[in-house]
């Protein structure tokens, strides 16, 4: 009975993290560059005396769906999108270099090429400084022109992107990391100037997996249930005897 009891409430507690997971993925669909994370369980059979009939919901390794979204067009010259596997290197909070694809981008107060969110953008060689009051062109290659009062182009630095080789993991910053620390400049990664990379996330595909999970959630509490409606009658034949 105590090992049924324990199941009914393992299995509801990996219910109620997948809806986590699912409901984070809902609040994103309109974020710019978001990846779906993905969360899977595994059945580990239950071992001791007697044949192993039950098992434990155990939580597997987390990572993120790494299709790329759709691609909007907006037509401003500080919107970039990256192409292919590529992502844009920025400065986390904490100091560390981290990686996104979220590619709106701003300049502050005080000159420095940032996100929307604040964070500096790195370049090749650090930090990009813009000069006051010139219009900046992004080209393909990240390389960025800043255009003068006095009509002279001149070149302020290059976005740093990255491609990485294997999957990078998801901070609880949003940002991502790769496993052997900074990654290197990709020069032939690319990116589309003048749009924004929307999320991956289906709503469709998640409202009908937070139903499910809902539903997997109810069966557990119903097991449990049973367990206390069993525990109570089998308490009350040995208080009769």
């Amino acid at each position: 009975m105590d090992r049924m009891i324990y199941l009914s409430m393992a299995g509801a507690k990996a219910a109620m993290q997948r809806q986590d997971v699912l409901s984070n993925n809902l609040a994103n669909v309109s974020t710019n560059g978001f990846r779906a994370e993905l969360q899977a369980f595994r059945a580990v059979p239950v071992r001791g005396d007697g044949a192993t009939t039950r098992a434990y919901a155990l939580e597997t390794t987390i990572g993120y769906n790494p299709d790329p979204g759709v691609i909007n067009a907006t037509a401003r010259n500080l919107d970039v999108a990256m192409q292919g596997k590529s992502w844009l290197a920025v400065q986390a909070l904490d100091g560390t270099e981290a990686y996104t694809r979220a590619g709106a981008l701003d300049v502050n107060s005080e000159g420095l090429l940032v996100l929307r969110n604040g964070l500096q953008v790195m370049g090749d060689g650090g930090p990009i400084t813009v000069p006051p009051d010139s219009e900046l062109a992004i080209g393909s290659d990240g390389t960025i022109t800043a255009k003068l009062a006095t009509g002279n182009p001149i070149n302020v630095g290059k976005l740093k992107m990255v491609t990485p080789e294997a999957p990078m993991t998801r901070g609880e910053d949003g940002l991502f990391r790769a496993a052997e620390g900074d990654l290197p400049a990709d020069p032939n990664a690319r990116l589309q100037d003048g749009a924004l990379e929307g999320s991956n996330v289906s709503p469709v595909e998640t409202m009908v997996s937070m139903i499910a999970a809902a539903r997997q959630f109810e069966q557990q509490m119903k097991l449990l249930q049973i367990a206390q409606t069993q525990g109570q009658q089998s308490a009350k034949l040995l208080g009769t005897t």
